[in-house]
Protein backbone atom coordinates (compact mmCIF):
# COMPACT_ATOMS: atom_id res chain seq x y z
CA UNK A 1 0.00 0.00 0.00
CA UNK A 2 1.30 3.93 -1.06
CA UNK A 3 1.82 5.77 2.49
CA UNK A 4 2.94 9.03 3.43
CA UNK A 5 6.11 9.20 5.63
CA UNK A 6 7.16 11.61 7.95
CA UNK A 7 11.21 9.74 8.23
CA UNK A 8 12.82 13.25 9.81
CA UNK A 9 10.69 15.82 11.61
CA UNK A 10 10.75 18.95 9.57
CA UNK A 11 8.32 20.76 7.39
CA UNK A 12 6.04 19.00 4.80
CA UNK A 13 8.50 19.01 1.87
CA UNK A 14 10.25 16.35 3.91
CA UNK A 15 7.58 14.40 3.87
CA UNK A 16 7.76 11.06 1.00
CA UNK A 17 5.03 8.77 -0.39
CA UNK A 18 6.41 5.08 -0.70
CA UNK A 19 4.85 1.22 -0.94
CA UNK A 20 5.15 0.02 2.70
CA UNK A 21 3.81 -3.54 3.36
CA UNK A 22 0.00 -3.76 4.19
CA UNK A 23 -0.83 -3.50 7.85
CA UNK A 24 -2.19 -6.31 10.40
CA UNK A 25 -4.48 -5.89 12.96
CA UNK A 26 -3.48 -6.23 16.83
CA UNK A 27 -6.26 -7.71 19.45
CA UNK A 28 -8.87 -4.74 20.09
CA UNK A 29 -7.31 -3.01 16.35
CA UNK A 30 -8.42 -2.65 13.12
CA UNK A 31 -7.26 -2.15 9.60
CA UNK A 32 -9.39 0.59 7.93
CA UNK A 33 -9.17 0.76 3.68
CA UNK A 34 -9.07 4.80 4.03
CA UNK A 35 -11.02 6.38 1.10
CA UNK A 36 -10.21 9.86 2.29
CA UNK A 37 -8.38 11.59 5.03
CA UNK A 38 -8.95 15.06 6.48
CA UNK A 39 -5.73 17.36 6.80
CA UNK A 40 -5.78 19.15 10.25
CA UNK A 41 -3.70 21.79 12.03
CA UNK A 42 -1.95 19.43 14.81
CA UNK A 43 -0.89 17.66 11.33
CA UNK A 44 1.50 20.47 10.71
CA UNK A 45 2.98 20.29 14.16
CA UNK A 46 2.93 16.68 14.90
CA UNK A 47 5.61 16.13 11.53
CA UNK A 48 7.93 18.88 12.91
CA UNK A 49 8.31 16.85 16.66
CA UNK A 50 5.70 20.53 17.84
CA UNK A 51 3.36 18.28 19.31
CA UNK A 52 1.60 17.16 22.54
CA UNK A 53 2.48 13.14 20.95
CA UNK A 54 5.71 12.76 19.23
CA UNK A 55 5.78 9.33 17.12
CA UNK A 56 9.56 8.48 16.55
CA UNK A 57 9.95 8.35 12.76
CA UNK A 58 8.95 6.74 10.38
CA UNK A 59 5.37 7.75 10.60
CA UNK A 60 2.14 8.76 8.59
CA UNK A 61 0.61 11.89 10.14
CA UNK A 62 -3.03 12.11 9.48
CA UNK A 63 -5.77 12.10 12.71
CA UNK A 64 -8.94 11.61 11.04
CA UNK A 65 -10.12 9.30 8.25
CA UNK A 66 -13.19 7.84 6.57
CA UNK A 67 -12.86 4.31 5.00
CA UNK A 68 -13.94 0.26 4.91
CA UNK A 69 -13.07 -1.77 7.59
CA UNK A 70 -11.16 -4.54 6.26
CA UNK A 71 -9.45 -6.74 8.80
CA UNK A 72 -10.35 -6.63 12.84
CA UNK A 73 -7.94 -8.09 15.54
CA UNK A 74 -8.95 -10.84 18.26
CA UNK A 75 -11.52 -8.75 20.68
CA UNK A 76 -13.30 -6.54 17.95
CA UNK A 77 -16.95 -7.20 18.19
CA UNK A 78 -18.59 -3.30 17.84
CA UNK A 79 -17.50 -3.48 13.98
CA UNK A 80 -16.94 -6.55 10.97
CA UNK A 81 -15.18 -6.18 7.82
CA UNK A 82 -16.77 -4.15 5.04
CA UNK A 83 -18.62 -1.64 7.85
CA UNK A 84 -18.28 2.23 6.33
CA UNK A 85 -16.56 4.08 9.40
CA UNK A 86 -14.71 7.44 10.43
CA UNK A 87 -11.93 6.28 11.99
CA UNK A 88 -9.84 8.57 14.64
CA UNK A 89 -6.25 8.24 16.28
CA UNK A 90 -3.38 10.58 16.78
CA UNK A 91 -1.24 9.67 13.45
CA UNK A 92 -1.13 7.40 10.83
CA UNK A 93 -4.24 8.50 8.15
CA UNK A 94 -2.51 9.32 5.46
CA UNK A 95 -1.99 6.36 3.71
CA UNK A 96 -3.78 3.78 1.76
CA UNK A 97 -4.50 1.91 5.06
CA UNK A 98 -4.81 2.88 8.79
CA UNK A 99 -4.76 1.23 12.03
CA UNK A 100 -7.34 2.14 15.24
CA UNK A 101 -8.18 1.44 17.98
CA UNK A 102 -11.82 -0.42 17.15
CA UNK A 103 -13.53 1.55 20.60
CA UNK A 104 -12.50 4.99 18.61
CA UNK A 105 -14.15 4.56 15.18
CA UNK A 106 -17.82 6.08 14.93
CA UNK A 107 -20.05 4.03 12.10
CA UNK A 108 -20.91 6.09 9.30
CA UNK A 109 -24.17 7.00 8.11
CA UNK A 110 -26.02 5.84 4.94
CA UNK A 111 -26.24 8.55 3.28
CA UNK A 112 -22.66 10.34 4.43
CA UNK A 113 -19.90 10.39 1.75
CA UNK A 114 -16.54 9.39 2.55
CA UNK A 115 -15.27 13.07 2.21
CA UNK A 116 -17.37 14.98 3.53
CA UNK A 117 -17.35 12.07 6.73
CA UNK A 118 -13.14 12.12 7.15
CA UNK A 119 -13.23 16.07 7.63
CA UNK A 120 -15.94 15.57 10.46
CA UNK A 121 -14.92 14.33 13.46
CA UNK A 122 -12.10 16.15 14.95
CA UNK A 123 -13.29 19.43 14.24
CA UNK A 124 -16.68 19.00 15.21
CA UNK A 125 -16.31 16.99 17.81
CA UNK A 126 -13.85 19.87 19.67
CA UNK A 127 -16.22 22.57 18.55
CA UNK A 128 -19.14 20.52 19.83
CA UNK A 129 -17.17 19.79 23.14
CA UNK A 130 -15.76 22.87 23.76
CA UNK A 131 -19.03 24.59 23.22
CA UNK A 132 -21.65 22.40 24.71
CA UNK A 133 -19.58 21.08 27.83
CA UNK A 134 -17.37 23.17 28.52
CA UNK A 135 -19.03 26.23 27.69
CA UNK A 136 -22.50 25.43 28.30
CA UNK A 137 -23.37 27.22 25.39
CA UNK A 138 -27.37 28.68 25.80
CA UNK A 139 -29.75 30.05 22.94
CA UNK A 140 -29.42 33.55 22.81
CA UNK A 141 -25.85 34.16 24.13
CA UNK A 142 -23.16 35.88 22.19
CA UNK A 143 -20.27 33.63 20.85
CA UNK A 144 -16.85 34.79 19.13
CA UNK A 145 -14.92 32.90 17.05
CA UNK A 146 -11.74 34.25 16.92
CA UNK A 147 -10.15 32.12 13.46
CA UNK A 148 -13.48 31.60 11.86
CA UNK A 149 -12.57 30.17 8.73
CA UNK A 150 -10.25 27.17 10.00
CA UNK A 151 -11.60 24.08 10.27
CA UNK A 152 -12.37 24.02 13.94
CA UNK A 153 -13.74 27.95 13.96
CA UNK A 154 -15.80 26.95 11.26
CA UNK A 155 -16.86 24.26 12.86
CA UNK A 156 -17.79 26.06 16.06
CA UNK A 157 -19.76 29.12 13.59
CA UNK A 158 -21.84 26.73 12.49
CA UNK A 159 -22.81 24.20 15.63
CA UNK A 160 -23.33 28.23 17.81
CA UNK A 161 -26.08 28.50 14.92
CA UNK A 162 -27.30 25.53 15.46
CA UNK A 163 -27.34 26.08 19.40
CA UNK A 164 -29.34 29.13 19.17
CA UNK A 165 -26.68 31.48 20.05
CA UNK A 166 -25.63 34.56 17.86
CA UNK A 167 -22.39 34.14 16.24
CA UNK A 168 -20.07 37.18 16.00
CA UNK A 169 -16.86 35.94 13.08
CA UNK A 170 -13.06 37.10 13.48
CA UNK A 171 -10.48 36.43 11.41
CA UNK A 172 -7.78 38.15 8.95
CA UNK A 173 -9.42 38.71 5.55
CA UNK A 174 -12.65 39.81 3.73
CA UNK A 175 -13.04 36.73 1.67
CA UNK A 176 -12.44 34.06 5.23
CA UNK A 177 -15.41 36.08 6.83
CA UNK A 178 -17.79 36.13 3.35
CA UNK A 179 -17.08 32.02 4.12
CA UNK A 180 -17.98 32.36 7.93
CA UNK A 181 -21.43 34.09 6.80
CA UNK A 182 -22.25 31.93 4.55
CA UNK A 183 -22.20 29.62 7.38
CA UNK A 184 -24.15 30.92 9.80
CA UNK A 185 -22.31 34.24 11.55
CA UNK A 186 -24.55 37.20 12.05
CA UNK A 187 -21.54 39.46 12.12
CA UNK A 188 -18.06 39.50 11.31
CA UNK A 189 -14.80 41.00 12.47
CA UNK A 190 -11.67 41.88 10.23
CA UNK A 191 -9.06 41.95 12.72
CA UNK A 192 -6.51 42.59 10.10
CA UNK A 193 -8.36 46.04 9.29
CA UNK A 194 -10.57 46.44 12.11
CA UNK A 195 -9.75 47.16 15.79
CA UNK A 196 -11.08 43.77 17.59
CA UNK A 197 -11.80 45.40 21.21
CA UNK A 198 -14.16 48.36 19.31
CA UNK A 199 -16.16 45.99 16.71
CA UNK A 200 -16.74 43.94 19.97
CA UNK A 201 -18.22 47.00 22.19
CA UNK A 202 -20.26 48.14 18.89
CA UNK A 203 -21.59 44.68 17.97
CA UNK A 204 -22.74 43.89 21.67
CA UNK A 205 -23.68 47.65 22.55
CA UNK A 206 -20.66 47.63 25.42
CA UNK A 207 -22.29 44.09 26.76
CA UNK A 208 -19.21 42.37 25.75
CA UNK A 209 -19.61 38.84 24.66
CA UNK A 210 -20.66 35.90 26.90
CA UNK A 211 -18.42 32.60 25.11
CA UNK A 212 -15.04 33.46 23.62
CA UNK A 213 -13.54 30.30 21.01
CA UNK A 214 -9.84 30.61 20.80
CA UNK A 215 -8.10 28.45 18.60
CA UNK A 216 -5.45 31.40 17.55
CA UNK A 217 -3.93 32.81 20.31
CA UNK A 218 -1.02 35.60 19.79
CA UNK A 219 -2.63 39.08 19.67
CA UNK A 220 -5.86 38.17 20.10
CA UNK A 221 -6.70 36.59 23.15
CA UNK A 222 -6.42 39.01 25.63
CA UNK A 223 -8.29 41.76 23.68
CA UNK A 224 -10.92 39.13 23.60
CA UNK A 225 -10.73 38.60 27.05
CA UNK A 226 -11.18 42.53 28.32
CA UNK A 227 -14.21 42.35 26.35
CA UNK A 228 -15.94 39.64 27.59
CA UNK A 229 -19.87 39.74 29.39
CA UNK A 230 -19.96 38.91 33.14
CA UNK A 231 -20.02 35.48 33.79
CA UNK A 232 -18.27 34.53 30.28
CA UNK A 233 -16.49 32.04 29.56
CA UNK A 234 -13.17 32.27 27.65
CA UNK A 235 -12.30 29.06 25.94
CA UNK A 236 -8.65 28.16 25.20
CA UNK A 237 -8.95 26.16 22.16
CA UNK A 238 -5.29 26.24 20.67
CA UNK A 239 -2.83 28.34 19.70
CA UNK A 240 -2.46 28.66 15.67
CA UNK A 241 -0.95 32.07 15.49
CA UNK A 242 2.28 30.43 17.23
CA UNK A 243 2.49 31.92 20.75
CA UNK A 244 0.90 31.22 23.59
CA UNK A 245 -0.63 34.28 25.04
CA UNK A 246 0.40 35.00 29.11
CA UNK A 247 -2.75 36.69 30.34
CA UNK A 248 -2.99 38.36 33.41
CA UNK A 249 -5.08 36.84 35.81
CA UNK A 250 -6.69 39.96 36.96
CA UNK A 251 -8.84 40.32 34.24
CA UNK A 252 -10.57 36.96 35.04
CA UNK A 253 -11.21 38.21 38.42
CA UNK A 254 -12.51 41.91 37.35
CA UNK A 255 -14.72 40.20 34.38
CA UNK A 256 -16.02 37.48 36.89
CA UNK A 257 -15.75 35.32 33.77
CA UNK A 258 -13.69 31.72 33.65
CA UNK A 259 -10.96 30.78 31.53
CA UNK A 260 -11.55 27.24 30.52
CA UNK A 261 -9.26 24.66 28.90
CA UNK A 262 -10.42 22.64 25.85
CA UNK A 263 -8.58 19.45 24.83
CA UNK A 264 -10.84 16.85 23.10
CA UNK A 265 -8.41 14.37 22.65
CA UNK A 266 -7.99 13.85 26.41
CA UNK A 267 -11.80 14.17 26.43
CA UNK A 268 -12.17 11.55 24.50
CA UNK A 269 -10.20 9.40 26.57
CA UNK A 270 -11.19 10.16 29.87
CA UNK A 271 -14.71 10.56 29.24
CA UNK A 272 -15.47 7.73 26.23
CA UNK A 273 -19.27 7.17 26.81
CA UNK A 274 -19.91 11.11 27.04
CA UNK A 275 -17.97 11.53 24.36
CA UNK A 276 -20.02 8.75 22.25
CA UNK A 277 -23.07 10.88 22.86
CA UNK A 278 -21.82 13.42 21.67
CA UNK A 279 -20.36 11.91 18.15
CA UNK A 280 -24.37 10.21 17.83
CA UNK A 281 -25.70 14.00 18.42
CA UNK A 282 -23.51 15.34 15.81
CA UNK A 283 -24.05 12.96 13.02
CA UNK A 284 -28.38 13.75 13.88
CA UNK A 285 -27.21 17.64 13.25
CA UNK A 286 -25.28 16.55 9.90
CA UNK A 287 -28.10 14.33 8.36
CA UNK A 288 -30.30 17.13 9.23
CA UNK A 289 -28.77 19.70 7.49
CA UNK A 290 -27.68 21.99 10.38
CA UNK A 291 -24.11 21.73 9.93
CA UNK A 292 -21.92 19.88 7.46
CA UNK A 293 -18.06 20.56 6.74
CA UNK A 294 -17.08 23.04 4.52
CA UNK A 295 -14.72 21.66 1.96
CA UNK A 296 -11.75 23.72 0.43
CA UNK A 297 -10.44 21.32 -1.80
CA UNK A 298 -9.24 17.72 -2.25
CA UNK A 299 -5.75 16.34 -2.80
CA UNK A 300 -4.28 12.96 -3.61
CA UNK A 301 -1.21 11.43 -1.50
CA UNK A 302 1.04 12.37 -3.57
CA UNK A 303 0.66 15.80 -2.90
CA UNK A 304 0.08 15.42 0.85
CA UNK A 305 3.29 18.13 1.48
CA UNK A 306 0.55 21.39 -0.75
CA UNK A 307 -1.93 20.44 1.24
CA UNK A 308 -0.33 20.66 4.50
CA UNK A 309 1.46 23.83 3.20
CA UNK A 310 -1.98 25.14 2.77
CA UNK A 311 -3.07 24.36 6.05
CA UNK A 312 0.05 25.91 7.86
CA UNK A 313 0.10 28.86 6.08
CA UNK A 314 -3.83 29.75 6.76
CA UNK A 315 -4.77 29.57 3.09
CA UNK A 316 -7.71 27.42 3.98
CA UNK A 317 -11.35 28.21 4.54
CA UNK A 318 -12.76 25.00 6.16
CA UNK A 319 -11.29 21.52 5.84
CA UNK A 320 -8.51 20.01 2.84
CA UNK A 321 -8.84 16.15 2.37
CA UNK A 322 -6.72 13.26 1.35
CA UNK A 323 -7.90 11.11 -1.02
CA UNK A 324 -6.11 7.64 -1.91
Amino acid sequence: MKAVLCKKLGPPEALVVEDVPSLTPQPGQVVVSVRAAGVNFPDTLIIQGKYQFKPEPPFSPGGEAAGIVKAVGEGVTNVKTGDRVIAAATWGGFAEEMVADADRLVPMPDGMDFVPASAFILTYGTSYHALKDRANLRPGETLLVLGASGGVGLAAVQLGRAMGAKVIAAASSDAKLEVAKRNGASEVINYGTEDLRSRIKQITGGKGVDVVYDPVGGPYSEPALRDMAWNGRFLVVGFAAGDIPKIPLNLALLKGCAIVGVFWGAFTRNEPERNRRNNQELLEMFMQGKVAPHIHATYPLDRAAEALNEVLYKRVSGKVVLVP
